[in-house]
């Protein structure tokens, strides 16, 4: 009996070393994070090019994914609805 309890504690040593191993891993992705935050903070002009460059590849994720059943054509890239404007997007609804 003593072999099994052993080998149970082996099993519950590396479980609790991969714990570790996985929180030290989110510590330092958290610190990554707040580092960018704290750059994007001090920057404001900074922000604005990262939101840019985010929303452009949403833009470019959203016409490359296949049209949904039921949706033909969504995903085309002849109108996207941007008329360039910046401005409040008026959608006409029947």
């Amino acid at each position: 009996m003593t072999d099994s309890a052993g080998g149970e504690d082996d099993v519950v040593a590396k479980g609790v070393e991969a714990l570790q191993a996985s929180a030290h891993e989110m510590i330092t992705a958290a610190r990554a994070l707040l580092d960018v935050a704290d750059e994007l903070v001090a920057d404001p002009r900074a922000a604005g090019t990262v939101v840019e460059a985010v929303s452009s590849l949403a833009r470019k994720a959203a016409r490359a994914a296949p049209a949904p059943p039921g949706r033909p054509g969504a995903g085309d890239e002849d109108d996207d609805g941007d008329d360039g404007s910046g401005g409040v997007q008026r959608i006409p609804v029947s």
